[in-house]
């Protein structure tokens, strides 16, 4: 099982997934249009604008930039405190070139906002906040303080002061709604991804193990007669080596090491005695081989089949991978957060077959009900009387379990089996969570008369 900490990793160093590069490249395209919006200002609308600072203030940017292309190498990627006095020095050389040129008078202040989304998407939120009230704090400053915007006849430009005060408020909900959602966006495509990674590498863990199953498999029946000669002729040589002790006990020795080569390929190789019953099998064989793992873990498991009346043949199933990881994944939940007792019914009509899994536990929290299935990929710290204390609410396990079960074509319902709020007193045996999972019975059960396949002649 895939440790639910995965994605804490990769989210404690998302910061040098960003390249010096990148931000190099933003930076030249804000130089461009801050030298062609300074350059059409003063030439063709007549701003009186001091050019000798704000060309200064344009250069600090450049030589930044030239720094950077020069001295580190161009897959040099960005540190968590390097991307924020990156992003830090962008806007405190934007503010500067705004309070030259008319504070909020000035149209461009606006792009004091793409510093801080850019921090939401690659930052952690602490460095995002820290960012965005610095960002917000040099924006009320320049509503006071400023140069004002004149035309070179001598006329200052003026704005009333609602304007003014509109802009600012303007400014400070685009960095607080700009950066919440750039980052509410970025956290759950990277919770996403990281999510179907851990799905990927859980499917490939299921296939290895399927395949070795029936590599076993036929590494048994492929051994089972050199096994068999050997302890044939090491049970006559016993026989005949009656006087002779020393000799005796090397071939009682040899006879007992076949049998034992022949116990251990036979416990390995238990999955399926051939490709037909590897690939196939009962669907309660099925539901048992997966639960099988949680069966020794301090919890009883209870097993029951049903059918149709007229029908009391378990229907065969396919054993792909998916479908025995993901109903794993849904009995070793059920096996964590359960009492003491836990319920697996397989049922099956003419058109449809379901597993359902029920324990006597808590049940799912109500304010989640809604979200399971989706990877929280938030950590918490697990309360003092937790069931699974090395549980960290990211949701893996769940996640991976609907993914591969719905690539079978599976759908799956979570729901209590009793009001949460009720008295122990109260609930019945079956009143914790419940995981239904229903699948259109064409998509995993094979027609009868071909799931075994072929009967073919034993040759000599």
């Amino acid at each position: 099982m895939l440790s639910p900490t995965l994605g804490l990793s990769a989210r404690d160093t998302r910061s040098d997934w960003i390249r010096l590069r990148t931000l190099i490249l933003l930076r030249w395209l804000a130089i461009g249009g801050q030298l062609l919006a300074i350059t059409l200002a003063h030439r063709r609308y007549g701003l009186d604008l001091p050019l000798g600072l704000c060309y200064l203030v344009v250069g600090a940017a450049i030589v930044a930039n030239l720094i950077a292309v020069f001295v580190f190498p161009e897959n040099k990627r960005l540190t968590e405190l390097e991307a924020l006095l990156t992003l830090l020095f962008d806007v405190a050389q934007l503010a500067l070139l705004l309070y030259l040129t008319g504070g909020l008078t000035n149209p461009f202040a606006l792009l004091v906002v793409a510093p801080v989304t850019i921090s939401a998407t690659i930052l952690t939120l602490r460095s995002t906040v820290l960012l965005g009230v610095t960002a917000i704090g040099l924006i009320t400053l320049l509503t006071f303080f400023h140069l004002p915007l004149r035309l070179r006849s001598g006329e200052v430009l003026m704005v009333p002061p609602l304007i003014e005060f509109g802009t600012w408020l303007a400014i400070v909900i685009g960095i607080g709604f700009l950066g919440i959602y750039s980052r509410r966006v970025s956290v759950e495509m990277r919770s996403m991804s990281e999510a179907l990674l851990a799905t990927q590498m859980a499917l490939a863990r299921e296939q290895k193990l399927t395949d070795l199953g029936g590599v076993v498999a036929a590494a048994a029946h492929e051994l089972g007669t050199p096994l068999a000669t050997i302890k044939l002729v090491s049970s006559e040589m016993i026989s005949e080596l009656g006087d002779r002790p020393e000799l005796r006990d090397d071939a009682e020795l040899i006879r007992s090491q076949a049998d034992r080569c022949r116990d251990i390929l036979r416990s390995m190789g238990r999955a399926g005695k051939d490709d037909s019953h590897l690939r196939h099998a009962p669907l309660g064989t099925v539901v048992r081989e997966a639960a099988e793992p949680h069966a020794a873990r301090g919890k009883a498991l209870h097993f029951q089949t049903r059918g149709p009346e007229d029908d009391g043949r378990q229907p065969l199933v396919r054993r792909a991978p998916e479908i025995i990881h993901g109903l794993r994944n849904l009995v070793q939940n059920a096996v964590d957060f359960a009492r003491g007792e836990v319920w697996v019914d397989a049922e099956w009509s003419e058109t449809e077959i379901t597993v359902r899994i029920a324990d006597d536990g808590d049940g799912f929290p109500p304010q989640v009900i809604g979200r399971i299935g989706d990877p929280f990929m938030r950590s918490r710290r697990p309360a003092p009387d937790s069931r699974r204390p090395e549980y960290e609410g990211m949701g893996l396990g769940l996640f991976i379990a609907k993914t591969l079960l719905e690539r079978t074509g599976a759908r799956l319902r979570f729901y209590n089996g009793a009001d949460p709020f009720l008295t122990a007193a109260e609930r019945h045996d079956r009143s914790g969570a419940v995981v239904e999972v229903v699948w259109p019975r064409a998509r995993i059960s094979p027609p009868r008369p071909e799931a075994l396949g072929e009967n073919r002649p034993i040759t000599s």
